[in-house]
C-alpha cells in the first residue's frame, strides 16, 4: 500500500486526480491494455478509489528495489513515513509484514491523526514487482483496505516504475473525490521521492 496535506494526501500514499505532478508520466487513471498485476494478482477491480501513475528512474534496478523493498528504511527518504517496524524478520517475502505510520491532516469530515498502516506483501517477484494491502486506522479515521501494486521494467536509459493503489472503506467512500485526490497525491510523491533518492545515489557513487 503509499503524503498527507489537506486531505488530498491523506493516507499518505494515493489518491487519484492527478494533475501530472514532477516526471511522473500521465498513464494515470484511465487504464490502457490488461491490468496490471504481480503474478496475476493486482489492485482491487471493485474499489471506486484509485489511482495509477509512472515514472523512469534513471539508476539502476537494483538500487530503486533495494530502496523500495527495505521498508525500515522508509523514513530516511520519505518525509511522511513517521515510524516503520518489520514484523518478521530477513528480506521481505510473500507474507511479510510491517507497520508504519504516517500523519493524515483534518478535513471538512474527518479529524486530523496519526494512521497506523499494517501492510502485508501479497506478491512478491524480486526485481519484478511486489503487492501489498492492508488497513489504515487513526482516532476517527479508517480506510479498511488499501492494496498497493508496483512493477519495476528495465528501459533505455533506466526502469520505468509503475503504480497504483486502491481504497476501500465505508468512511472514504463517503467522499470518492477526496479520498481520491488524496490518494493521487501521496502516490505522486511517493514516486517523486523515490526517483529523487534513487538518482541521488548514482550521483554520490560517483
Amino acid at each position: 500500500m503509499p503524503r498527507i496535506r489537506p486531505l488530498a494526501t491523506l493516507f499518505a500514499i494515493p489518491l487519484a486526480v492527478a494533475a501530472t505532478l514532477g516526471t511522473a508520466t500521465p498513464s494515470a487513471q484511465a487504464a490502457s491494455g490488461g491490468a496490471p498485476a504481480c503474478r496475476g494478482e493486482g489492485v482491487d477491480p471493485a474499489a471506486q478509489i484509485r489511482h495509477r501513475t509512472d515514472t523512469v528512474i534513471k539508476a539502476p534496478l537494483s538500487t530503486i528495489w533495494k530502496l523500495q523493498t527495505d521498508v525500515e528504511r522508509w523514513p530516511a527518504w520519505q518525509a511522511p513515513v513517521l515510524t516503520m517496524k518489520r514484523l518478521d524478520p530477513g528480506p521481505l517475502h510473500k507474507g511479510s509484514r510491517f507497520r508504519w505510520t504516517t500523519p493524515a491532516p483534518a478535513t471538512p469530515t474527518t479529524p486530523g491523526t496519526t494512521l497506523s498502516i499494517t501492510s502485508t506483501v501479497r506478491q512478491l517477484q524480486r526485481g519484478s514487482c511486489i503487492l501489498w494491502s492492508g488497513p489504515a486506522i487513526g482516532e476517527g479515521l479508517r480506510i479498511d483496505e488499501g492494496v498497493h501494486l508496483w512493477k519495476f521494467t528495465k528501459v533505455k536509459g533506466g526502469v520505468r516504475v509503475h503504480t497504483e493503489e486502491t481504497w476501500t472503506g465505508e468512511q472514504v467512500e463517503a467522499d470518492v473525490p477526496t479520498a481520491t485526490e488524496a490518494l493521487g497525491q501521496g502516490l505522486e510523491q511517493w514516486l517523486r521521492d523515490l526517483k529523487a533518492t534513487a538518482e541521488a545515489d548514482q550521483t554520490d557513487s560517483r
